[in-house]
């Protein structure tokens, strides 16, 4: 159960170092636009929490976690239950439960157990994604957790689920044309999704997307300052803590949301390069672990793992550049968010297990 010595050699130290490079970076934005509040020494103390729940993901091995999965899974659900009947409500969101003093949000935690659940569901009884029941089945493990978050209201972290289901399904082996007809069919729903499933903020947020100048001073507001900000950095940059859209407050959630949007101001488009090569990096080595993996559960976990994570890197970034509909969705290793950092980490520690394990049968 607990890590061979003799496999210490073959721990990613590139991956593992490029992931703290992120956390650093993080760090250093949230000091420049918090001005020394509660977000910076917040992050500053879930860091080595989150590094110690990476350091406990590499040790154990991926495959005891997996043959318990069931019971994550069961646990991530009552969390959840539990968020909804006594959580704490903080912008008219029940997201959060205090737990000995120390505020959690279980939701940042799901992508991470489905993944697991996911790569014991089709990697150890090697089900196919060729049959509707096992796909049927990948989706009703999807479903639960995502309408829980769904009703917190969340709908950003919910959508970060179908990505880790998609990802694993694909690799068990998803008939195209399958794809092309959910497709079809979600764009047949979408009147009736726009209609009933969305709230009135969240078709404002899209319809705003397609014309931020319709309403500049309310809903449009923040996709327009996230593109000056973007854009007032130049190419090197205003310099650390100079930002003046993030460090004066016309910059909403510079802190979270937008944390990518500071960084560019600062450090300019030379230190988007570096931070856009550093996830990539990371993507590239995470997949090539799933490459490397000594069986199914671990190609799926780790497949599952980065697609979720993938997905929120991108949607993230686009939204800073105006790319995408504004979401509370942060960017991984770098907004703020204890339980975001912690649970990432921890989902590093495993991506990082996969692959010091790779010759281990």
């Amino acid at each position: 159960m607990i890590v061979d010595r003799r496999l210490l050699p073959y721990l990613d130290w590139p991956l593992l170092g490029a992931v703290v490079a992120l956390c650093v970076v993080g760090l250093l934005v949230l000091a420049s636009v918090s001005q020394g509040e509660r977000e910076f020494w917040t992050q500053l103390y879930a860091l080595p929490v989150g590094l110690a729940a990476l350091a406990v993901c590499v040790m154990v091995d991926y495959r005891t976690l997996s043959e318990r999965s069931l019971v994550l899974y069961a646990l991530l659900i009552l969390s959840l239950i539990a968020v909804w009947q006594f959580g704490v409500v903080r912008g008219g969101a029940r997201r959060w439960i205090v737990v000995a003093g120390v505020s959690l949000q279980p939701s940042e935690f799901a992508r991470l157990v489905l993944a697991l659940v996911l790569a014991a569901f089709y990697g150890e009884s090697r089900r196919s994604a060729q049959a509707m029941g096992p796909v049927a089945g990948g989706a009703l493990l999807l479903g639960i957790p995502a309408l829980l978050i769904y009703r917190q209201p969340d709908l950003g972290t919910a959508a970060t689920l179908v990505p880790v289901y998609a990802g694993v399904v694909f690799l068990a082996g998803l008939r195209l044309r399958w794809i092309a007809v959910a497709a079809l069919v979600g764009l047949l729903l979408s009147p009736v999704v726009w209609r009933y499933g969305l709230e009135e903020y969240q078709r404002t947020r899209i319809e705003t997307f397609l014309d931020p100048a319709s309403d500049p001073r309310g809903a449009g507001y923040q996709q327009i300052q996230a593109k000056v900000t973007v854009g007032s950095g130049g190419l090197l940059g205003k310099g650390f803590g100079a930002g003046t859209q993030s460090g004066y407050g016309f910059m909403p959630e510079a802190h979270n949301d937008f944390v990518f949007s500071s960084f560019a101001e600062q450090f300019g488009f030379v230190g988007v390069l570096v931070v856009l090569g550093l996830y990539l990096f990371v993507l590239v080595r995470s997949v090539d672990a799933a490459r490397l993996a000594a069986d199914r559960v671990g190609a799926f976990l780790v497949i599952g793992i980065v697609s979720g994570f993938g997905f929120q890197v991108l949607y993230n970034i686009s939204m800073s550049a105006g790319f995408a509909p504004v979401k509370g969705l942060t960017l991984p290793l770098m907004s703020y968010g204890g339980s975001s950092l912690v649970a990432t980490l921890a989902g590093f520690g495993l991506i990082l297990n996969v692959r010091m394990r790779r010759f281990n049968n």
